[in-house]
């Protein structure tokens, strides 16, 4: 069975119904990853992790959020293994033939785009689940915004990255 993207999209769009019925609170992502890395400084620092003003505002614990993103990758797996598709894979293809197959290279690489990518979604005041799904659903012009400098960079990125136009 293939997944046709109409029917996931019908599943996000009632998924993020539920979550403003039963929560009164947008979906969204990219907080779970911020409270995950205060729960981790919190083991080095201890109280003096929840002292500072950030995580005062955004508490390093386990909420719905950090759920949401575990459910993800949860569902994502249990889709796989049910539909066949599952298949163990260390380095994908395109990203090694790009960035070589030294683990070094690749993890220095990984970690600048997603260092890159968790600045860009607090300094937007969300990810793309946070502005794509729930504030292009409330119709907010910064989420439209938002979405479209995100199209715009992902392109742009993978134009650089892979030499797609070379």
């Amino acid at each position: 069975m293939d997944w046709t993207p109409y029917i996931a999209g019908i599943g996000i769009g009632l998924l993020s119904w539920i979550a403003f019925l039963l929560s009164n609170k947008p979906l969204g992502c990219s907080t779970a990853y911020t409270r995950t890395s205060g729960m981790i400084e919190r083991l080095f620092r201890g109280k003096k992790t929840t002292e500072k003003p950030y995580y005062r505002k955004f508490a390093p614990e386990i909420d719905w959020e950090w759920m949401l993103v575990a459910g993800v990758f949860l569902g994502a797996f249990g889709a796989s293994v049910l539909l066949g598709g599952f298949s163990f894979e260390w380095v994908p293809t395109l990203f090694g033939d790009t960035f070589g197959y030294d683990t070094g290279l690749r993890l220095a690489v990984a970690l600048a785009g997603g260092i890159l990518m968790g600045l860009g979604s607090r300094w937007a005041g969300g990810c793309t689940s946070g502005h794509g799904i729930s504030g292009t659903l409330q119709l907010a012009i910064s989420s439209w915004i938002a979405v479209i400098v995100f199209f715009l960079s992902g392109i742009m990125t993978a134009f650089l990255l892979y030499g797609v136009l070379w």
